[in-house]
């Protein structure tokens, strides 16, 4: 195994447990206590990870960019709940968008069973996906492939986005806050998601529940430009509260 193949495996097991063992990573891979030790290092160093003694911990900062092969490994379960949810408001013939995000990947594979879809996506990943499906429209955005990630982003691609109008789009985020609103890592996926929610008549955000009160980099719209928020569980009160005061539909 590679070196980041090994790192990307102990990220995506801090995403799933929280934290990790040295001595139990070095069994599992069969290398030295040393060799793992330097993986976290550059893992701390990165941001992915807070070394401590004798393993790490997730890093809950909601800032950090994972690799795309370790988000789409993360949190399966809440996101195929939440693909199932959305997966039933997708009709055939629908014009739909969807973003490059993890969950979104989970939504593209609930509908292939649809027929005569239109789909448009800056999502690389998902292109992959359905590149054998037949009768459907599959549109790129085109765009700079984002570093780190499967993700096409830039000008061009919001260009292309804004001349379309579609039925439905689906974006998630990292953060979702009553004050700050829809809020994302960094500005190059903000800016298409504004693009591509700009274009949906049924603009739906798709979040997990631990996102819910938490706040990102960048701004990506207001909680009440968006119709539906759709998550895996029951949020709080306050927040099914909130969202009846925006008007936005809830659904979990």
């Amino acid at each position: 195994m590679l070196a980041i193949e090994r790192r990307n495996t102990i990220l995506a097991r801090l995403a799933l447990e929280g934290k990790v063992i040295v001595s139990d990573l070095a069994k599992e891979f069969d290398v030295t206590e040393e060799t793992i030790r330097r993986d976290l290092e550059k893992l701390d160093r990165e941001g992915l990870a807070k070394k401590t003694y004798g393993g790490a911990v997730a890093n809950q900062n909601s800032n950090t960019d994972l690799p795309y092969s370790v988000r789409k490994r993360a949190n399966v379960e809440r996101k195929q709940r939440i693909a199932e949810q959305i997966g039933e408001m997708i009709h055939d013939g629908d014009y739909i968008m969807l973003d490059a995000s993890s969950t979104a990947i989970f939504v593209a594979k609930y509908i292939k069973s649809r027929k005569n879809i239109t789909l448009i996506t800056n999502s690389v990943e998902i292109l992959l996906e359905l590149a054998d499906k037949d009768g459907w429209n599959i549109l790129s955005t085109g765009g700079a492939l984002r570093e780190g990630a499967l993700s096409l982003v830039g000008a061009s691609a919001e260009k292309m986005v804004r001349g379309f109008h579609v039925d439905l789009a689906v974006c998630s985020c990292k953060g979702i806050d009553m004050a700050m609103g829809i809020t994302d890592s960094n500005e190059r996926d903000s800016e298409i998601k504004q693009a591509i929610f700009a274009a949906a008549d049924r603009k739906i955000l798709a979040v997990d529940a631990t996102k819910f009160d938490k706040i990102s980099f960048v701004r990506v719209c207001d909680i009440g430009e968006v119709t539906t928020v759709v998550t895996d569980e029951a949020p709080s009160e306050r927040w099914i509260e909130f969202c009846k005061e925006k008007q936005v539909e809830l659904i979990y």
